[in-house]
């Protein structure tokens, strides 16, 4: 039997899970909603880090807030006031609780299976199952599932990453204070790296090895990272005990995203174009979509999000990448130039896609220029070669 709603959401990821609490919060009318996605996501499986203005209906969700940050590289410690900014750490059990809760006031169908091709004739949208056969039939379908991009970009590199929840007998982190990127560690041929540490309390904390490169590493190469930068921080771990393991890999590319492949079918997330392109940040850019699909709706309008980033930003951002990709500019000197040279509050909203025009030349003038230039003109021509 094939069930007919006015919204399916196709992926019950993060980016479902906060158009299920968006939805529950604006209260529309006699909605049908349908989820379809072969995980019900329950529990602890990944983490949020983000930038944003207190305030929120996230707060009573979030398991620690900064409202300042580190920066550390060889030479020295940067200490960032972020007001009226904070950093914040979501683990994902609240938000999917609260997911939960919506769906079930919502009253909505959820099909635990994976869903197939996506038929839209222009007034509804078939979703079919594994086998082919229709499984809902909806106004509008909002599809999170991963997918690449449209057409390969000109740089393809991968935020991947792994982090430790370590945890201690006895107080060892200091709970106000977050690093939010430490560039001492080792850096790769090609690429940029460095570590990070979000405490929670005085003895839980998560400490994360990342890297801005081509290609993911082994198990083993993450962990001997992480061990080597626990050493580095003076974290003894024969007196901790790594509770959880949280491994990532983010596209972080330059190549176009389509978020509206037919009239009728919306896409949410990476799929929709919700990750930045040079840092691989996602999680606010889908907060956002997910507002703006709940807010089209109460309004009677079609549930199109705007676009995640403005196309200066993207620009800018596969300069970046062209300029790293290509060694014009180092990836740790480029990072502590642009907190060196700007407000750290200006290089936090850039990348989450709220600067100004004139605050995004004062980011272009902060940036080492010939590099820049000519990572600009391989770009252009790369533009109209294709």
């Amino acid at each position: 039997m094939t069930v007919d709603v006015d919204i399916a959401l196709v992926g019950g990821g993060g980016a479902a899970s906060l158009v299920l609490a968006a939805l529950g919060r604006a209260g529309v009318p006699g909605l049908r909603v349908a989820i379809v996605d072969p995980v019900h996501k329950r529990g602890q499986d990944r983490t949020w880090a983000f930038w944003g203005t207190p305030g929120t209906f996230l707060d009573p969700l979030l398991s620690a807030s900064w409202d300042e940050v580190d920066v550390v590289t060889p030479a020295r410690r940067r200490s960032l006031p972020l007001a009226p900014l904070r950093y914040a750490m979501l683990r994902s059990a609240p938000l999917y609780d609260l997911a939960a809760d919506a769906e079930k006031r919502l009253d909505a169908t959820r099909l635990t299976v994976p869903a197939g091709a996506l038929d839209d004739d222009g007034e509804r949208v078939t979703v079919a199952g594994p086998d082919g056969a229709p499984l809902v039939r909806a106004a509008w379908v909002l599809d999170s599932r991963p997918r690449k991009p449209e057409r390969p970009g000109l740089t393809t590199w991968l935020q991947h990453f792994r982090g430790w929840w370590l945890e201690a007998d006895r107080p060892v982190f200091d709970p106000g204070r977050a690093v939010l990127m430490d560039f001492r560690t080792p850096q790769p041929a090609r690429g940029v790296s460095f570590g990070y540490v979000l405490p929670v309390s005085d003895r839980f904390a998560l400490i994360e090895y990342t890297e801005f490169s081509p290609a993911t590493l082994t198990g083993e190469a993450y962990d001997a990272a992480l061990h080597a930068y626990a050493a580095l921080l003076g974290l003894d771990l024969t007196g901790l005990r790594v509770r959880e393991v949280e491994d990532g890999v983010i596209p972080m590319t330059d190549g176009p995203f389509r978020p509206r492949p037919s009239p009728r079918v919306v896409r949410l997330g990476t799929a929709g174009g919700a990750t930045r392109p040079s840092t691989g940040y996602t999680f606010s850019a889908m907060a956002r979509q997910a507002g703006d699909v709940a807010r089209a709706l109460a309004a009677g309008r079609a549930p199109v999000p705007a676009p995640p980033y403005p196309a200066r930003h993207l620009w800018m951002d596969a300069v970046q990448l062209r300029a790293l990709d290509r060694g014009l500019t180092g990836g740790v000197a480029f990072f502590d130039r642009l907190f060196d040279r700007n407000p750290a509050g200006r290089v936090l909203r850039f990348l989450d896609g709220g600067t100004s025009p004139r605050e995004d030349l004062m980011l272009m003038a902060s940036s080492p220029l010939l590099p820049m230039t000519r990572a600009a003109l391989d770009h252009a021509l790369h533009r109209v070669r294709s």
